[in-house]
């Protein structure tokens, strides 16, 4: 295996070391080249470890395909599964194969790791009785003290991390020691995969046979948001103290901060020479340690030659000019002042080295939307070659889970206020189609939620529509998905990691195209270098994502309306990565002939005429629609002209969008 060293981990959090050199260069990551590591994953027992009593689809077929594939080879395997085909049963399956400590000599890992970096997920699976054996460990911010008078401080705040030498009697019963030692001694360990780059070089959670990552998709993109560094009054304790430079580069950059570290050093050293802390001062301390880690890291890999990682800096102008004279973590008094930054690492392989590819033997990397094999591979700094691709069948009826052509126009920036209006009245139409089931809106940003639900209550259906804020859409999500009433939720980034099973959740629509902002320095960096597949593939992703919210089990069903035209553009500039499960349904598309708008029908239960009692047709299509996906019956005039509309806004929409890509993405509001 490819090592590096990273020195010793020291300090409070637990943080990526800096990095020296590794041994390959910048080339890929080529797993399993060190010829004192033994593989001994037993993927024979791939079967016996499925934790569940019965198969369902496609999931029996796939562990032999996982097993062969490991078989012949390969270091790392992608299981493209589609979403509800049991990926955490298969993931437990992948993980039981890994060779336990009996099995294993001294100097041989042993174990598997479980990790996802959705919170929700990981709930999902401590939740779960057939994964019962995955130990979940959290950070210490979600457990609380047992102390008699500490029961609502974090463990991350308590008297063993405020007062030096602090013994404290009950740390046996921790919770969160406990939880730490259950997960660091068990086969199989789970947590976030935020947590699990944060151990990375600990002593307590070491390398492991296996690890299996869920959800995996996103992996380049978590690890990029994970190692970027955010440098402003919210993030640096003591901003307030500092004297910021204009910085004009990268370079620059590094100098500030390699100055910022020491300054920082200097006053965690303060705060750890004092025999009690405040609360406050522990959060200052434990920040101060982990932003010296990050910066640190930072200067380590730009100032090696051998690093592939691209650095990108983006700098606010300062709020003002009231900045101390000092020369703290500046490059001099006489140095133009700047205002906060943001240090962005662009596909960083060498730390995804350090905190995943480093920590295991074999890996399995499970999604439903890795959509093409040797960009992913490129993304996170894998060699293709050792790497497998494993298609699991997509067993739900793709008549369950059909997509409509409802588009009104582009949700582009400067288009918005002409289309959001149309968009409203179609949720409209939309709800008295479905006048009795829930519903959900991907909003795409807050500004679009909040417009939509004016506009929704301005039509005088407010009653039947709910929304979160940023703080509380999780109280807010469950407080709707707990309802019985038939509610519409406008959300906001909640393509993935939601299950809406049956009359949960019957139909959604997406309003807008899923496209990077293309303000970001990070995208705007892509496209300049012409890097448009990945920049259409990655709203694929999350549009495949979203589009299975719905549909969770092969006798479930809903239907997704598709609002923004700039959808189906997409559709035909990447369709060559498309699953062809996915495929399917977008050949199947067609457009329905929606009620006539009629607000009060949307609230009243007035609408959906031809439904069933169930509110579903007999073929488990979504009401009122024939085999081929229409209306039956005669279409509304309205439908009519509706469609008209539509179709000319398609046509023309595709005719711009060839003649200049970024015309059709344009947008920088997130």
């Amino acid at each position: 295996m490819v090592g590096g060293d990273f020195g010793s981990r020291s300090g409070i959090v637990d943080r990526p070391s800096p990095v020296s050199r590794f041994t390959d260069g910048d080339g890929p990551v080529v797993l399993g080249s060190s010829p004192a590591v033994v593989r001994t994953v037993n993927t024979e027992r791939i079967f016996e470890e499925f934790p569940a009593p019965s198969y369902r689809g496609a999931q029996e077929s796939a562990l032999r395909d996982i097993r062969d594939a490991f078989e012949a080879g390969n270091d790392v395997v992608l299981v493209r599964a589609p979403t509800g085909s049991g990926k955490s049963l298969l993931a437990r399956a992948i993980a039981g194969c890994a060779q336990t400590i009996e099995e294993a000599d001294p100097s041989e890992p042993s174990g598997a790791y479980y990790t996802t970096p959705q919170v929700s997920q990981l709930d999902d699976v401590a939740a779960d009785d057939l994964l019962s054996d995955l130990n979940v460990i959290r950070g210490k911010s979600n457990y609380n003290c047992i102390l008699p008078h500490e029961r609502d401080t974090p463990v991350n705040q308590a008297p063993c991390v405020r007062e030096r030498g602090y013994d404290c009697s009950v740390k046996h019963r921790c919770p969160y020691f406990s939880d730490r030692a259950i997960a660091s001694n068990r086969e199989i360990a789970a947590m976030t995969l935020a947590y699990f780059m944060q151990t990375a070089g600990s002593e307590v959670f070491r390398t492991r046979d296996v690890v299996v990552v869920d959800e995996a998709h996103g992996l380049a993109e978590w690890a990029e948001m994970y190692a970027t560094i955010r440098l402003g009054p919210r993030s640096v304790p003591i901003w307030e103290d500092l004297r910021v430079p204009d910085v004009d580069g990268v370079d620059r950059a590094a100098r500030y901060a390699e100055n910022l570290s020491q300054t920082c050093t200097r006053r965690k050293d303060e705060l750890l020479s004092q025999e009690s802390l405040t609360p406050a001062d522990v959060r200052e301390r434990d920040r101060l340690q982990e932003l010296i880690g990050e910066l640190e890291w930072f200067v380590s890999d730009y100032r090696d030659p051998e690093s592939p990682t691209t650095w990108l800096i983006d700098q606010e102008p300062p709020a003002d000019t009231d900045q101390p004279s000092g020369g703290n973590g500046s490059d001099g008094e006489d140095a133009e002042l700047g205002g906060p930054m943001t240090i962005k690492p662009m596909n960083p392989e060498r730390y995804l080295r350090h905190t995943v590819w480093d920590r295991g033997n074999k890996f399995a990397l499970l999604s439903a939307t890795i959509l093409n094999k040797d960009a992913f591979c490129r993304q996170v700094g894998l060699n293709p070659e050792n790497v497998a691709l494993v298609d699991v069948e997509h067993t739900f009826p793709v008549e369950n889970r059909p997509l409509y052509d409802v588009t009104q126009g582009k949700m582009t920036y400067d288009q918005r206020d002409d289309t959001l209006p149309e968009i409203a009245r179609t949720i409209v139409r939309i709800m008295q189609e479905h006048p009795d089931e829930k519903g959900l809106v991907h909003a795409h940003s807050y500004a679009i939620q909040e417009r939509l639900a004016d506009l929704l209550r301005d039509f005088g259906v407010g009653g039947r529509i709910r929304t979160h804020t940023r703080d509380g859409r999780d109280a807010d999500l469950e407080e709707w998905k707990a309802s019985d009433d038939p509610d519409v939720f406008l959300s906001v980034k909640m393509e993935e990691a939601l299950d809406l099973k049956g009359d949960l959740c019957r139909f959604q629509v997406l309003c807008k195209a899923p496209f990077l902002n293309t303000g970001d320095s990070r995208v705007a960096h892509r496209l300049e270098e012409g890097q448009w597949a990945w920049y259409y593939r990655t709203a694929l992703r999350t549009i495949i994502q979203g589009c299975g919210r719905v549909v969770r089990a092969p006798d479930d069903y809903g239907a997704t309306y598709l609002a923004d035209s700039s959808l189906l553009d997409l559709f035909d500039r990447a369709r060559t990565d498309m699953p062809d499960w996915f495929e399917a349904q977008v050949d199947r598309m067609d457009a329905p002939s929606l009620p006539s708008f009629d607000p009060q029908a949307a609230v009243a239960g007035t609408g959906g005429a031809n439904r069933s009692s169930s509110g579903r047709s007999s073929a488990g299509r979504s009401p009122s629609t024939s085999a081929s996906g229409s209306r039956t019956g005669d279409r509304s005039q309205s439908g009519s002209e509706s469609r008209s509309s539509s179709d000319r806004n398609r046509s023309s929409t595709r005719e711009s969008s060839r003649s200049s890509p970024l015309a059709d993405v344009w947008d920088t509001d997130g």
